[in-house]
């Protein structure tokens, strides 16, 4: 198999295939996290370094597969937003009723696969999907009720770090959302402080994006019941440290 990641997908792709028996290459971008590359490699995936930034490398994966006859997996698969779904029924099953949840927005299997099962339990939840200002291509596309591209998604929270929104997600998005909030990386990393500080729980920039939509909804979410995804907290050691201390 071949894909391409920014971490937590390609971590979870390696620890399937060294299960399975499968060989699996996993293409990074350029000054990637190093601890989630020594991650993927622990878990026997041969890693492979290009482009600055994950559309570039996912571009290349697609390539290297037609090449060689690789099966590629796409960062978005009905298959994935299933898997990812399991954690919206836990959440929706384990929680009270609530008003709103909030997600971050990489390529959109997480949302997706919130929406999804917030429609087949019939609840009255609103999902409001969170992305980076400084890589907001999934929010110009809600907005623009078509696929937008940016040049570039210039942000710690790597795993927000898309340009290209899938279409298939957006489909759901578009029907399914609430709305699509900005954060910047300011926020995003007083989140992770506050996570820290309040919860003892450590996130990584897209795992603590969603409680930075929330606190900067704070208004309009006093006296509700809302949640936040906390969707990953491979963080490399030295930014947190940075974070944390600044």
């Amino acid at each position: 198999m071949i894909s391409a990641t920014r971490g937590n997908h390609g971590i979870s792709l390696a620890m399937a295939a060294r299960q399975a028996g499968v060989p699996l290459k996993i293409l990074v971008p350029l000054g990637n996290s190093t601890e989630k590359n020594a991650a993927m490699r622990a878990c026997g995936a041969e890693v492979i370094e290009h482009g600055e930034d994950f559309d570039t490398a996912r571009q290349q994966a697609a390539e290297l597969a037609r090449q060689s006859g690789w099966h590629f997996v796409p960062a978005l698969h009905p298959d994935l937003i299933r898997g990812v779904a399991t954690y919206a029924l836990e959440l929706f099953e384990a929680a009270p009723p609530l008003r709103r949840v909030y997600v971050p927005i990489g390529m959109g299997s997480g949302i997706c696969g919130l929406i999804r099962v917030r429609d087949l339990l019939g609840l009255d939840c609103e999902i409001v999907g969170v992305v980076s200002s400084a890589a907001d291509a999934y929010a110009q596309s809600f907005e623009q009720g078509r696929i937008v591209c940016t040049k570039t998604a210039d942000t710690f929270a790597d795993g927000m770090a898309c340009r290209m929104p899938a279409a298939e997600a957006l489909e759901i998005i578009a029907e399914g959302a609430a709305r699509i909030v900005r954060v910047d990386d300011g926020e995003i990393r007083r989140a992770i402080v506050a996570l820290h500080e309040d919860t003892h729980n450590t996130a990584e920039g897209a795992g603590a994006a969603a409680l930075a939509a929330a606190i900067q909804e704070r208004a309009l979410n006093t006296g509700e019941r809302i949640a936040v995804v906390l969707s990953g907290a491979n963080i490399d050691r030295r930014v947190l440290a940075g974070i944390l201390t600044s």
